[in-house]
């Protein structure tokens, strides 16, 4: 019997505490970034049975500090290796802590069809029952099964596999630490094995409008958190700052009458984009809190998640008329 050739997967490295290390055996205190992925591929023998392997370091970091440029390096070498007939998949390893900014951007940005894996962990390489080598074999087993191609960026954490557009981390202390709310999973994964449940329906990577060159720079977007007395002057200061202000509003994206006096009173050209702050929210048009339609609702889109398209689209000039089809597209 003729034997199938070994898949090749390819893995960006990017830091993380999937790559962190601190005193031994412990898991509450580390510093992410610390150690190479192939120290870490090393303690998982069997994932050489996958596939064969070869690592690309993009940069090591914890992932709150990873940054535009870090962005676009890691969207550069993912769509050479897109080109590169040698490889049938990728991974990345990445902090968990802005992990779903990063798969968000990615997913947006990526012109790559090959299966594209992010993966991360809870626990340090240094802790007992570090969860990092079973999400790394679990993410290389995924990108090197084809029927991950062109679904965009995907996420394996914690057997779960989740899509780039809905993963949230919810939980700062387990390692079962992410959900995706209403929308579920992608579906499963048991040793190798994946089971996928249904396909991401938002436009991404291939079918998206930013898989394109890339641009000189992202506009600067900030984000402000409403709660009860937010100042209104911080609002105002923003909106005078920044390309566009993201509302983390509450509820339905909802806030003060002197918010809403700010948000009408303004003439300027900075893009406003009302969001809800609750993990289950949603902001859609609202006769109350915004009449005058000053603001674009991101509907169920979270803050950050919000930011990051709206960075795209006044970087790459879509016109204001098309915000509303955006964030229903994506």
């Amino acid at each position: 019997m003729e034997t199938k050739p070994k898949k090749r997967i390819a893995i960006i490295s990017t830091g993380g505490t999937i790559a962190g290390s601190g005193r031994m055996g412990e898991a509450a205190t580390y510093r992410a970034g610390t150690l190479s992925v192939e120290s870490i591929l090393s303690s998982v023998s069997s994932i050489q049975e996958l596939a064969d392997l070869e690592v690309f370091s993009v940069c090591s970091k914890d992932s709150n500090d990873i940054t535009e440029e870090d962005l676009f390096r890691i969207k550069v070498k993912a769509e050479e290796l897109e080109q590169d007939d040698r490889f049938d998949g990728i991974v990345i390893t990445h902090g968990t802590d802005t992990l779903e900014e990063t798969a968000f951007f990615l997913n947006l940005v990526l012109n790559v069809s090959k299966p594209i894996v992010m993966t991360g962990a809870m626990r340090p390489a240094t802790a007992t029952s570090a969860d990092g080598p079973m999400n790394l074999y679990q993410a290389v087993a995924l990108a090197a099964n084809p029927k991950a191609e062109k679904m965009g960026v995907l996420a394996v954490l914690s057997d779960t596999i989740y899509s780039g557009r809905d993963l949230t981390k919810v939980n700062s202390i387990k390692t079962d630490a992410f959900e995706v709310g209403d929308p579920g999973p992608i579906g499963y994964m048991q040793d190798d094995k994946a089971y996928l449940i249904h396909a991401p329906y938002r436009r991404h990577t291939i079918y998206s409008r930013f898989a394109i060159e890339q641009i000189p720079r992202l506009a600067r977007v900030e984000i402000y958190y409403v709660h009860a007395q937010s100042d209104p002057d911080l609002l105002a200061y923003m909106l005078e700052t920044y390309d566009g202000v993201i509302i983390a509003g509450s509820g339905s994206g909802n806030y003060s009458q002197e918010i809403r006096e700010v948000i009408e009173n303004y003439t300027g050209p900075a893009l406003i984009v009302r969001t809800s702050r609750l993990l289950e929210g949603a902001a859609f048009e609202s006769p109350v809190f915004d009449p005058l339609k000053k603001t674009i609702p991101a509907h169920r889109l979270s803050p950050h998640k919000a930011r990051i398209l709206t960075q795209l689209a006044l970087s790459y000039g879509v016109p204001r008329e098309e915000m509303l089809a955006l964030f229903r597209e994506y």
